[in-house]
Order: C-alpha cells, then sequence, then structure tokens
C-alpha cells in the first residue's frame, strides 16, 4: 500500500507543486500533476478546505475530499498572518508550480500575486484559476460549477425544453482540472526550452464553453433558435428493460442494422425512412417505442451480453460495481490507500499509462496539517522556529 513516503515516479519526477487551491478544479488539478509524478504540497488555512466540511457518510473525513486530493502532502499555514506568508515565500523559492482559485484581488493582499513572486522566482509557473477570468465585468464574482452550468447553455440542453437540468458530478470543475494540468505541463515543456516561468490563466467560464464546443458554433444568417442539441433524436440514450437500463449508441448504419438485427425488429433497419441519423430523428416518437416494447423481453445484463461488441452499449451500473469490474481492475485504476483518519479504503489509480515511464504510486489524501512540521523542518524551520510559529498560530499545534 503506497504511502507518502514512496519515492515518486513519472514524467513529472522532480517537479514540486504548491496547491493553495480549495473544493474541486484546482486541488483535482494537483492531483492530476501528482499522477504524473510531481510533489504536491497542500497548503491550506487553519480551518482547512471548504470540502473537508461536505456531507459524507464516512465519519472523519469527507469522501469528496479523499477523492480530489490524493497524493499530496499537507500542510497548514495561516496566510492571513505576515508570519505565515513569510513562510509561503520560502516555499515558493523551491516551487515549480503554484496553483490557487482565489479571486482576483485576494492574492495582491496577501502578497502572492504573479508580478510578486516572479521576482523571487522567475521560473515559476504560476497558475490562477478564476470563475469568469481575469478580466471583464464579473471577474471579480465567485465561480461555482453548477453556476456556470447553468449560464453557459449547459442546464437548458441537459433538460428536455422549458425544464433544464444540472448534470451532476461537478462536470465544469473536473473538466477545469484537466484545462489546468494540461496548461502547466505546456508552461513546463516551455520552460525546459526558455528557462522561464509564466502566469497561466484558466477559468470555469472558459471550461464550460470549452466543454461544449460541438455545439458553440453560430454561422451566419442563423437564429437564436437555430438546433443546437447534438443527441440523435432520443434513439442513442438510457431505456428500459425487464430489469435494469442500458444504454445504446446506434448512429452509424452498422451498429444500425446491428442493434435491429439481434432485438428482433429488422424492419426497421429495412424502412428508407430510418437510414440515416437525421431521419430516425424525426421519427423517434414511432421508433423509440416500439425499441422500448423490444428491450422490455430482456433485462439490461442480459441485452448487454447479446449485443456484445456488435453494438455500443453498457447497462446502468452504480459505481459501487467499478471496484470491483475485471476490465477496472486489468488497468490497475484502483489500489488501496491508508489515511489516519479514514482509515483503510480504494480509490483511483493510475488513470494514465505511460510505455516508457513509470507512473507514480498513489497515496492517501492528507488529514489536515498531517505534514506540517516535516515539510518546514525540510525547509530549514528548526524545532524553536517551529514552536515560535505554532505559538503566533500560523501552523497549528
Amino acid at each position: 500500500m503506497p504511502t507518502e513516503t514512496t519515492s515518486s515516479q513519472g514524467p513529472l519526477d522532480g517537479i514540486r507543486v504548491l496547491d493553495l487551491s480549495a473544493y474541486i478544479a484546482g486541488p483535482y488539478a494537483c492531483s492530476l500533476l501528482a499522477d504524473l509524478g510531481a510533489e504536491v504540497i497542500k497548503i491550506e488555512p487553519p480551518q482547512g478546505d471548504t470540502l473537508r466540511q461536505y456531507p459524507s457518510t464516512l465519519p472523519q473525513e469527507s469522501r469528496a475530499f479523499l477523492g480530489t486530493n490524493r497524493s499530496k502532502l499537507g500542510i497548514v499555514l495561516d496566510l492571513k498572518k505576515r508570519e505565515g506568508q513569510e513562510v509561503l515565500l520560502r516555499l515558493v523559492d523551491g516551487a515549480d508550480v503554484l496553483v490557487h482559485n482565489f479571486r482576483p484581488g485576494v492574492p495582491v493582499r496577501l502578497g502572492i500575486d504573479y508580478e510578486r513572486l516572479r521576482e523571487r522566482n522567475p521560473r515559476l509557473i504560476y497558475c490562477a484559476l478564476t470563475g469568469y477570468g481575469a478580466r471583464g465585468p464579473l471577474k471579480d464574482k465567485a465561480g461555482y460549477d453548477q453556476v456556470l452550468q447553468s449560464i453557459t447553455g449547459i442546464c437548458s440542453l441537459q433538460g428536455s425544453p422549458g425544464e433544464p437540468q444540472i448534470v451532476y458530478g461537478s462536470v465544469v470543475d473536473y473538466y477545469a482540472a484537466s484545462q489546468i494540468a494540461y496548461g502547466v505541463t505546456a508552461a513546463l515543456y516551455r520552460r525546459e526550452r526558455t528557462g522561464e516561468g509564466q502566469n497561466v490563466g484558466v477559468s470555469l467560464l472558459g471550461s464550460a464553453l470549452a466543454m461544449q464546443s460541438g455545439r458553440f458554433i453560430w454561422a451566419e444568417n442563423e437564429g437564436r433558435d437555430a438546433g443546437r442539441d447534438i443527441r440523435s433524436g432520443g434513439i442513442t440514450g438510457i431505456h428500459p428493460t425487464r430489469e435494469g437500463f442500458i444504454y445504446i449508441s446506434a448512429n452509424t448504419p452498422h451498429f444500425w442494422q446491428s442493434f435491429c438485427e439481434l432485438s428482433g425488429l429488422p424492419e426497421l433497419s429495412a424502412n428508407p425512412d430510418y437510414n440515416t441519423v437525421r431521419k430516425r430523428a424525426r421519427h423517434a416518437e414511432e421508433i423509440v417505442p416500439r425499441i422500448r416494447a423490444a428491450l422490455r423481453c430482456r433485462t439490461a445484463l442480459e441485452w448487454e451480453e447479446l449485443f456484445g461488441d456488435r453494438v455500443p452499449c453498457g447497462a446502468v451500473r452504480p459505481i459501487e460495481d467499478m471496484f470491483d469490474h475485471p476490465q477496472v481492475l486489468a488497468e490497475g485504476m484502483v489500489a488501496e490507500f491508508e489515511h489516519p483518519n479514514a482509515g483503510r479504503y480504494r480509490g483511483l489509480a493510475k488513470p494514465i499509462k505511460f510505455s516508457e515511464t513509470a507512473c507514480a504510486d498513489p497515496y492517501a489524501a492528507p488529514a489536515l496539517g498531517q505534514h506540517t512540521a516535516e515539510l518546514l523542518a525540510r525547509y530549514g524551520y528548526s524545532e524553536q522556529d517551529l514552536r515560535r510559529l505554532r505559538e503566533l498560530g500560523v501552523i497549528p499545534v
């Protein structure tokens, strides 16, 4: 079982990341960098990351916090105190990357804005995640996943007309995390060639629009009522069966023919009115009831086995099934972790594979302030220094 003392491996081995972010997008981006071998130091305020307080059926720790903060070392610093800011600046001197999601005015107030830190460490990759970007009328407004879903059209297109729906699972946050991770790694690549750091800006607004690139097209002379929904008329989607639900995708001619054959509806594939995705979308009210009647003959798992490789499909399962799914296990995507508060648990491991580079072994998310003394000692703080910082309330007792 990997622990925080495990030697780092991976293509970002030797890169040190300071994670000052909270909630999901920034923290998970830093976990993605840790997956690539970077050493990530999570710096939290005395009250901890807000995500630690989110509802959870785990008694001692937030499930969401554990999942989005794997493979990090954790320290607590009170950055509202001058001494806390001084400690952070010493950490910055030895860092390669800093990630935060403060509102634009906060870093200046804390003395950790990019211009100031660049003077101390010109090689620093500084990534600021904001809700709406660094300019414009909303630049100082806090951004949240489901707010951005609402204002960017995701909710209106997710639901039926007149009934907008949230896409649960913090999809904008997780997509923004990927944006941060690839932006930071690109900046690190450039630094290898130039020796220079830079400021990387990522916003939830940009992420919410980027993940809708297939919809975010407005051709000349189109009206506001242009169809932007790229779903295929309800035929591709989740359908009820005799027991459970199954998702079916049968857009190509080959898959459509196979689906009709295996479900006992060969007459549908023979009908020229239904021989393209667009035609089937136009006739969905005729086709879908017949498909659903046929699917009632078997269970979702039976259909999944019958369709096999001939029809893209998947029986709807709870996430608990994934911990022991043979494909997930074959890919080595589950690891066991040991946490000082949460105890032993299983979670995600090594989502990216490299042919020539060993992947970093994951370890548990840190307890609040777990590695504070250990890390500050590494940066030259003596026991007397640590005692003084505790007395001042800069670090935990």
